[in-house]
C-alpha cells in the first residue's frame, strides 16, 4: 500500500511537471506575441517620429529670427522636434557624404539653412502633411517645404498590413495555447477520474472535488507564467546585447505589458481548462469511467 502510494505521488508528480513545462513553452509562445504586438506599435510610432518635414529657410534670415522661427515651430502640436542645420554644416555633411568639396567647382556654397521638423506620430500622414506644408510656407523665412510623401503612405500601408498579421497569429496562438493547455490538463485530471467518482459517491459536492483540482492548476500556472516570464526577460536582455537600439522600442513598458498578459494568461487558461475538464468526468457514471 505504501509503495503504491509513493508510486501513485511519484507518477501525479511527473504529470504536474510535465505540464508545467509545456504550460511554460505555450506561455513563452504567447509572450512572444504579445511582445511583438507592442513592438510593431512602438516601431510604428519610432519610424513616423524619425520622418522629417525639412524647411529650406532664405540666405538673409538672422540668427534671431531663426531662433524666433524654432521656438514658434518647437510649440506647435504637430511638432516632436526641430533641428536647426547651417549652411557650413549641411557643406560640411554632404563633403563627407560624397568625398568631394563642392565649393572646389563653384565660388560659393551652394546649401540654404535649414530646419527640420520631427512630427508627432499622430500627424505623420497625407492630409496632415499637406496643411502643415501650407503652414511653414506662409512663413516669409521660407521659401520651400519638402517632405517624402509616398514613403509616409508607404510606411502607413505596411505597418497596417503588419499589425494585421500579428493580429491574426495572436488569434491563432491563443486558440493553439488553449488546445495544448486544455490536452495537458484533461490527461492530468484523467488519470484521477476514479478519485473523483470515489469523492462523488461518499457525497462531496461538485465544488469540494473541483477546489484541490483549481488550486493546483493554478498553482502550475503561476510558476509556468514566472519561467515563461523569466525566458523572455533572457530573450530581451540578448536582444538589447546584440542591438542596444532596440531599447527604444522595448521598453519597461512594454515588457510590464507582457509580463502582466503572460500570468493572466496562465491563470485563466489553466483554470478554465482544470474546471471543464473536472465537470466533464464529475458527470459521468462509474460505467462511463470505464469505458473511456
Amino acid at each position: 500500500m505504501k509503495k503504491r502510494r509513493k508510486t501513485t505521488g511519484r507518477r501525479q508528480g511527473m504529470q504536474g511537471l510535465t505540464l508545467c513545462i509545456s504550460t511554460t513553452m505555450v506561455l513563452v509562445l504567447l509572450g512572444l506575441m504579445v511582445l511583438s504586438m507592442l513592438t510593431a506599435r512602438g516601431l510604428s510610432h519610432w519610424v513616423k517620429e524619425n520622418l522629417t518635414v525639412t524647411a529650406m529657410l532664405t540666405d538673409t534670415i538672422a540668427t534671431e529670427d531663426t531662433q524666433r522661427l524654432m521656438d514658434v515651430l518647437t510649440h506647435r502640436p504637430y511638432t516632436k522636434s526641430v533641428d536647426y542645420i547651417s549652411k557650413e554644416q549641411a557643406l560640411k555633411e554632404q563633403t563627407e557624404t560624397m568625398g568631394t568639396d563642392p565649393t572646389e567647382f563653384l565660388d560659393e556654397n551652394p546649401f540654404v539653412p535649414t530646419l527640420e521638423l520631427h512630427l508627432n506620430a499622430d500627424y505623420a500622414n497625407r492630409d496632415s502633411l499637406r496643411w502643415i506644408g501650407k503652414e511653414l510656407k506662409r512663413n516669409v523665412w521660407v521659401t520651400d517645404v519638402a517632405y517624402q510623401e509616398n514613403l509616409m503612405d508607404d510606411v502607413n500601408r505596411n505597418l497596417r498590413k503588419i499589425s494585421l498579421i500579428l493580429l491574426g497569429l495572436a488569434v491563432l496562438m491563443t486558440f493553439i495555447s488553449f488546445s495544448l493547455i486544455n490536452n495537458s490538463v484533461r490527461l492530468s485530471v484523467y488519470s484521477r477520474r476514479f478519485t473523483i467518482h470515489t469523492m462523488k459517491l461518499v457525497g462531496a459536492s461538485w465544488g469540494f472535488i473541483r477546489r484541490p483540482f483549481l488550486r493546483q492548476f493554478i498553482g502550475i500556472g503561476l510558476v509556468a507564467a514566472l519561467l515563461a516570464c523569466g525566458v523572455l526577460a533572457a530573450l530581451v536582455y540578448a536582444v538589447h546585447n546584440y542591438e542596444p537600439n532596440m531599447t527604444a522600442l522595448i521598453t519597461t513598458r512594454e515588457m510590464a505589458i507582457t509580463g502582466i498578459a503572460v500570468f493572466l494568461f496562465g491563470i485563466l487558461i489553466t483554470a478554465f481548462c482544470s474546471y471543464v475538464s473536472v465537470n466533464r468526468f464529475l458527470r459521468m457514471t462509474a460505467g462511463e469511467l470505464y469505458k473511456i
